[in-house]
């Protein structure tokens, strides 16, 4: 209220400088989010009222929906009221009858210690993961992040390209030798398996073939989604990792991650349920055995 001798007040108003909102697709790494508008003091008359009533509306823009995929990015994919839980296939696998002839070692220089071990329609084994990043080089898996990379793997898409160990989960296998010799239980590439690390459960396929002496080891995709660290240089971690790897289950198209996941998780709740994961004869995507045991898969020979 002004008296004699004193200026009137000029009203301090706000007014906000709105920048549409312009939603884009939320991508594997960021969700972009519209900008705010910018709030100015200015000595104009606009009423507080209306100059409110724009920055609310500037900051209850609705939050753009995350795709689930994205979402629940390097969380377990079995994971949940109807997943097939860690812990239950963790109490199939307690006990080791070995179907290898020997020991694996952890890494070149390291004792012999990991057996190979069988249950009616699986075979598993405990070890460590390093990564595996060997295929399509990709921003995530080339020679700069990768000092041993190879930019092919032991199987390829059925598309006939590369493999994409950033994108792909998938599992790494032994060289057949006189340790164990993988086709001879009915496995090769493009069969699945379910990784348990912690309480996650993380389905891939059998992708690359690594040392005839060692053993332990998944693309980069597989550590990441189960929380492993999965620098392929320095990453990975030293024990604690279950490989579970069904027989006789090979996918038509390797790349196929869905399909590799519906088909773990329906041998994995069998395992659970029954102790056994072997399908039936007539079982969607059971292949039937080549004349050397093994799934007849030329990548192996």
């Amino acid at each position: 209220m002004g008296g004699a001798g004193h200026a009137p007040p000029v009203p301090l108003t706000w007014a906000a400088r709105p920048i549409a909102p312009r939603f884009t697709p939320c991508g594997v790494n960021a969700c972009h989010v519209p900008r705010r508008g910018v709030l100015t003091v200015r000595a104009q008359p606009l009423t507080l009222v209306a100059a409110s009533t724009a920055l609310l509306a500037l900051t209850t823009l609705p939050t753009p929906t995350v795709p689930y995929a994205y979402r629940t990015r390097g969380e377990p994919t079995a994971h949940g009221d109807d997943g097939v839980q860690a812990a239950d296939l963790l109490a199939r696998v307690r006990d080791c009858t070995p179907v290898s002839r020997g020991r694996y070692r952890l890494g070149a220089g390291q004792p012999a210690t990991v057996p190979v071990c069988g249950l009616p329609g699986a075979v598993f084994w405990k070890a460590d993961m390093d990564i595996d990043c060997d295929g399509r080089p990709t921003a995530r898996c080339n020679r700069s992040t990768d000092p041993q990379f190879s930019p092919t793997a032991a199987y390829e898409q059925s598309n006939g390209h590369r493999l994409d160990a950033a994108r792909l989960p998938y599992v790494v296998l032994p060289a057949p030798s006189r340790i164990w010799d993988h086709r001879a239980h009915g496995v090769g590439g493009g069969s699945v398996a379910a990784v348990v690390y912690g309480d996650r459960v993380q389905y891939a396929v059998v992708g690359d073939i690594g040392p005839r002496e060692v053993i332990g080891e998944a693309s980069y995709a597989t550590a990441r989604r189960l929380g492993i660290p999965a620098d392929p240089h320095g990453g990975g971690v030293r024990s604690g990792v279950t490989y579970i790897v069904f027989q006789h289950s090979r996918i038509g198209a390797i790349e196929d991650h869905a399909a590799a996941v519906a088909t773990g998780e329906r041998l994995a709740r069998r395992l659970v349920n029954s102790g056994t994961a072997t399908p039936p004869a007539d079982a969607p995507g059971r292949r039937p055995p080549a004349a050397d045991g093994g799934e007849g898969d030329p990548a192996d020979e």
